[in-house]
């Protein structure tokens, strides 16, 4: 009878090297091959403090967070509940928890995404990445370049909603330090204003009449409570007793500046007012008029891309309209700045102004915008190299705008605040980038073995 031989038991340093190269033939591995978290880690201010629990993640674990989020689509606690019990996820943040360990502060994300806001420098960390896949980019004297806005995760904003908001966070705060100091709570028609708002917002068609006795009514209202904040703000026992957050102050400029503007519109029959807000929670925001067939405006930072060979840079970013055609100077410079000589470029009719026409011949810039002037002999040919460019910039680079809003969260950024709004949008693009990076290093590999 032969005796059944026992299975060989791997050391831990061979289990760790054993699932090391279990966790690189993984789609989420392949992704971590391409991503310089060394270079990234070095962007970000030395930790000094050696105050306080634990750190579950290093500055390399950080950007990881980042990356995964964009990549698997999933909210901040559906993200750590995931590290938690994948270990290929772990690997790539750079931890391995232990069989009793598991990370319970679901927060982390969010802190982590504050973190890179303030400390990270978009252009020097697009340059990081350019410079670790310029090796295996093609066709880098061309580049195509387009603007697209990604949109705010907010409910659409009208008048009424705006003015109800401040009225409903005004009022709700004068009730709580009103009870806090101790001091009579002066009468108002808050509650019945809460009444007559739940039935305007319950009437299905509402007419003009309707909306603009509804924000008569709200405008009366809210410089009633913005006068009554005044009064308790000059109270010396109210000033005495409480502290108030820094937030609060800055929340009550934005209400007084929101009334500024809707009293203008009201009283002048009109829409349009210069650095319109339209978000008492996110005030940086501004319509952005874009004019397409099924959404007129659109509320988000519009970002200007150029790609190259697939991957898309931020050349500039802003949370107000801006002409996109105005900037073509300036993303040309950049491009060389990255990569060297410039020769061809792919852009839409809009950036066709004379001043780009005069600043792309005179760079020797071949462009698919419709020549101006008599046809040359060769114009069958600019025709034909002129469509092929256009056709590439419809295709790929539109197409990408669609792809990272679809697959990489960037439909509606969820962020709160507009450092975190950026960090998300810039994660979400670079992602994609990332991914498309892996997939050609990972077709150059096949083709190399077939060969």
């Amino acid at each position: 009878m032969t005796k059944i031989q026992e299975p060989t038991l791997f050391r831990k340093k061979d289990f760790e090297d054993f699932r090391y190269q279990q966790f690189l033939v993984t789609d989420i591995g392949k992704l971590y091959q391409v991503i310089p978290f060394e270079e990234l880690a070095k962007l970000l201010p030395k930790n000094k403090s050696k105050v306080g629990a634990r750190a579950w993640f290093n500055y390399e674990g950080y950007f990881g967070l980042m990356f995964l989020k964009a990549y698997l689509g999933l909210s901040d606690e559906k993200l750590i509940r995931r590290i938690n019990t994948d270990w290929a996820l772990q690997m790539f943040c750079g931890i391995r928890l232990g069989i009793n360990e598991s990370i319970k502060d679901e927060d982390i994300p969010s802190r982590v995404r504050m973190f890179l806001g303030r400390n990270l420098d978009i252009e020097t960390f697009q340059q990081v990445f350019i410079n670790h896949w310029k090796a295996n980019m093609d066709n880098t004297q061309c580049f195509m370049n387009d603007a697209t806005v990604y949109e705010s995760y907010i409910k659409y904003p009208t008048d009424v909603k705006l003015l109800w908001d401040c009225c409903i966070w005004l009022y709700e705060q004068l009730h709580i330090l009103h009870k806090e100091s101790h001091l009579p709570k002066p009468r108002s028609k808050y509650k019945e204003q809460c009444v007559r708002q739940m039935e305007y917002s319950k009437t299905r068609k509402k007419t003009y009449k309707q909306t603009q006795r509804r924000r008569k009514a709200l405008l009366y209202l809210l410089n009633k409570g913005i006068k009554l904040w005044e009064d308790l703000s000059i109270n010396e026992s109210f000033v005495s007793n409480i502290e108030l957050p820094d937030d609060w102050y800055n929340k009550i400029m934005v209400i007084k500046e929101i009334y500024r503007q809707q009293l203008y519109m009201y009283e002048n029959r009109t829409n349009i007012i210069p650095h319109r807000i339209v978000s008492l929670f996110k005030p940086y925001l501004r319509p952005i008029v874009r004019g397409k067939e099924n959404k007129q405006v659109e509320f988000g930072m519009k970002v200007m891309i150029s790609q190259v060979d697939g991957i898309n840079l931020i050349d500039k970013l802003s949370f107000d309209p801006y002409n996109e055609s105005k900037y073509l100077k300036s993303s040309i410079i950049k491009h060389k700045r990255r990569f060297g000589a410039c020769y061809q470029i792919g852009v839409d009719q809009i950036y066709g102004t004379n001043e780009n026409r005069k600043y792309m011949n005179k760079s020797n810039i071949y462009h698919c915008l419709v020549r101006k002037g008599k046809p040359s002999i060769y114009e069958h040919q600019y025709h034909k190299l002129r469509e092929h460019i256009g056709l590439e910039r419809a295709t790929r680079l539109e197409g990408s705008f669609g792809n990272e809003k679809n697959h990489y969260t960037l439909r509606k950024i969820k962020a709160r605040c507009k450092e975190t709004e950026i960090i998300w949008a810039l994660f979400g693009i670079m992602t994609a980038n990332a991914v498309r990076m892996s997939n050609k290093i990972n077709n150059q590999d096949v083709i190399k073995q077939v060969a």
